[in-house]
């Protein structure tokens, strides 16, 4: 993309695999130290190996975002390398579909958990730093099923609408310190759950994008190297739909 992101500290939520780890990977071909965290700290670890084995730079750590003095901890464990968190990128997430009427009150309280207070955690103990310098970017990956809604989905849609409001109310509180909040909002990325798909829903899928291809990863981390850039400096409080027209 030709934006150099030299030295800059990355953190992505959720990066041992799929979105997470396209858009760390992105970041750490442009210089980025890429800070890979995971609930699985041998899976993180491992990746972060993969990046340096690459010639990137990168830090690897196990860490439920559910958990805030787990967060505060890796926040801890990245100041002692380095002087700040300079791109925080709100990516961990799970679905556990059903329809509403079956879906147990666990799989709600569990989504919820992890995709909004995850990302409240997360945002509350990184934001402080970049507060204090005056400087930051904050990227919330949400989904356009948080703007469309979809049968069976109704916790994972609530969860990813959530997003984009709170990185709205965001944007506001933190406009006057220089740092910008944005959301992204992907359609059918190829992940390990589209590649499960029968080929007769993958077919009806497809037809419904003008694209008619599903979105990767890269196609994703490309939005969030704009986001994060100098050139983005002047949006904040947007969310950023990358679905191949599906929504149009």
């Amino acid at each position: 993309m030709g934006i150099s992101f030299k030295d800059k500290v990355v953190l992505v939520t959720g990066s041992t695999r799929g979105i997470g780890k396209g858009i760390a990977r992105a970041f750490a071909q442009e210089g980025a130290i890429a800070v890979i965290m995971g609930r699985d700290a041998s899976l993180a670890e491992r990746v972060r190996d993969e990046f340096i084995q690459a010639g990137w730079k990168a830090e690897g750590y196990g860490c439920d975002v559910t958990n805030p003095q787990n967060v505060g901890e890796i926040l801890d464990k990245i100041l002692d390398k380095y002087k700040s968190v300079d791109i925080l990128v709100n990516n961990a997430g799970i679905a556990k579909d059903n329809l509403l009427v079956r879906m147990s009150e666990s799989d709600w309280d569990e989504v919820i958990r992890v995709n909004l207070k995850g990302m409240f955690n997360c945002t509350k103990v990184f934001v402080k730093g970049m507060l204090k310098r005056r400087s930051g970017r904050i990227i919330n990956i949400s989904s356009i099923i948080g703007i469309t809604g979809n049968i069976g989905q109704s916790n994972y849609a609530a969860s990813k609408a959530g997003m984009i409001g709170f990185t709205k109310s965001m944007a506001h509180e933190v406009a006057s310190r220089g740092i910008t909040v944005n959301a992204v909002a992907p359609g059918y990325i190829q992940t390990d759950m589209t590649a499960q798909l029968k080929e007769e829903a993958r077919d009806e899928i497809l037809k419904a994008i003008p694209l008619r291809r599903f979105g990767t990863a890269d196609d994703v981390a490309g939005v969030c190297l704009f986001l994060a850039s100098a050139q983005a400096g002047y949006i904040t409080g947007e969310t950023i739909v990358v679905d191949g027209g599906m929504t149009i």
